[in-house]
């Protein structure tokens, strides 16, 4: 996840979407009444929105109704394969062995076995570079999507129990439902309506949120399981007395490694790769230093199955409704970060995008993702800013993805087995620095006190009362702005 797509005052795209680009003053001319029966008469003779579309429909010939159904024919017809399929498969290789290490992370956050976290970023991935419409969009598990399922699913069931693992899982399917409807509804221009400052502060809570969830793998002792940062930490402190040093210094040691590499990645373009390659290495260091020193302070991952996932139904269906509110909210988060980031990587790489295939192309990935064991699966605004950095200009890349991924299970799990908790947690933390934006506060207090107050209201209720809370508030404010300017617009002197 970058700041500087999703949270930020550079951010052009997504805060063109969000703000518009102004309110013209508009001029009605004195109408001769003669004039206006005319029109009356051409606008009821016009065609209804629902003929219109049935109208283009019939237009349409077989290879529109083909791109229709399948996007990826779009880039598929005119692909070169000399010129792009070398940029994809660099691509797909750097952002894949990437997606590794960060997928077990987000499953462990999540309060999953990190091999669900592989298992969601697998069948999703395939599915996606077929029915998705951007071609360097990067799905998978992601920080903040983890934290949602870790925070509803904690508060029904104990994380250790089965049940937790298929609530999760039937989480998939849900938001892949609900994600499906929106695309065929077409409701993708919702996202107009949440303001960028609302966004900003949402996101710089939650980060701030992941990050002090994932402390206690460098502390050494267990930490409550909540989305409000008072609890959080009161646990931290109440339990200092069995502070590990061992986990702390191996998991800054990590912190440190993985910031610069970061760093020197985002700021020399010929170290670029040192960017993608942090989360491997902390991985690869941490488990050559365990399975040589076996250090007993050090909690590794232990045994993950090796293995493809097998087909299986969804099971939990009589929780449905304590989940539905978790799943619209995630629903709703996949709108503001994929849809956002995906636009703006179309116009960067100059093809359009529809939001509403984009919606429905996450969906059936989320649906088909829960028949193979996947939770909730979204954009990734750090991969895909990897992935277009590392030159992908189709969605070959995601398929060379999930090969990779399919390479893990089958081949590379017993070598997970040493991995140090604090590596993993470490990789979280690093991926969600970049979501803690006060430049964006700073920015806001200087051109518009109205939205600064958007984003502190938003930053404020999320960190003390939690994440739903958080949105709900941010969104309400942001819609009760939006209708006040609607009724009393600014009329020009």
């Amino acid at each position: 996840m970058e700041k500087s797509s999703f949270a930020s005052a550079s951010s052009g795209e997504l805060t063109a979407a969000v703000y518009g680009a102004g309110r013209p003053v508009r001029v009605i001319p004195l109408r001769h009444p003669l004039d206006a029966a005319v029109r009356e008469a051409a606008a009821s003779s016009s065609p209804s929105p629902l003929s219109a579309a049935m109208e283009r429909a019939r237009a349409m010939g077989p290879w529109e109704w083909a791109e229709a159904a399948l996007p990826c024919l779009a880039w598929m017809r005119s692909y070169r394969w000399k010129e792009d399929f070398q940029a994809d498969l660099a691509a797909g290789i750097t952002v894949g062995v990437m997606l590794v290490p960060q997928a077990m992370s987000y499953a462990k956050l999540a309060g999953l076995h990190p091999i669900y976290g592989l298992y969601t970023g697998f069948v999703p991935l395939f599915v996606y570079a077929i029915f998705g419409s951007s071609r360097q969009l990067a799905v998978g598990p992601v920080a903040l999507v983890s934290l949602l399922v870790s925070n509803v699913l904690g508060g029904i069931v104990n994380s250790s129990s089965e049940l937790y693992t298929e609530l999760a899982i039937l989480l998939a399917f849900m938001v892949g439902i609900l994600e499906c409807l929106m695309g065929l509804l077409r409701l993708g221009w919702l996202i107009r309506f949440i303001s960028h400052s609302v966004i900003s502060g949402f996101t710089t809570a939650s980060a701030i949120v992941i990050g002090l969830s994932q402390i206690k793998y460098f502390l050494g002792y267990s930490v409550t399981r909540s989305s409000k940062i008072i609890p959080l930490v009161e646990s931290i402190i109440a339990g200092i007395d069995q502070f590990s040093w061992p986990p702390f210094v191996m998991g800054s040691a990590f912190l440190v490694i993985l910031l610069i590499m970061k760093k020197l990645g985002k700021t020399n373009k010929k170290l670029r790769f040192l960017r993608a390659s942090g989360p491997l290495t902390a991985v690869v260091l941490g488990t050559l230093f365990v399975k040589i020193f076996r250090p007993p302070a050090i909690s590794v991952v232990g045994e993950i199955p090796q293995g493809l996932p097998s087909f299986s139904i969804p099971r939990g269906f009589e929780h449905l409704m304590s989940l539905m509110p978790t799943a619209i909210l995630i629903t709703g988060v996949a709108i503001l970060e994929s849809v956002g980031i995906a636009k703006a990587l179309a116009a960067k790489n100059g093809y359009e995008l529809d939001s509403n295939k984009e919606l429905f192309g996450l969906g059936l990935s989320n649906i088909c993702g829960s028949f193979f064991s996947a939770y909730p699966a979204t954009g990734s605004f750090s991969r895909s800013a990897v992935n277009h950095e590392s030159g992908a200009k189709t969605g070959l890349s995601g398929i060379i993805m999930g090969i990779i991924i399919c390479s893990a299970l089958l081949f590379m799990t017993p070598l997970f087995t040493d991995i140090p908790q604090c590596a993993l947690a470490a990789i979280v933390i690093s991926a969600v620095t970049g979501l803690v934006d006060y430049e964006e506060a700073i920015f806001l207090w200087g051109i518009d006190k109205k939205d600064f107050f958007l984003w502190a209201m938003t930053f404020v209720t999320t960190l003390t009362f939690g994440i739903e809370i958080g949105v709900l508030v941010g969104v309400g404010f942001s819609l009760a702005f939006v209708i006040h300017e609607s009724a009393n617009p600014h009329i020009g002197k």
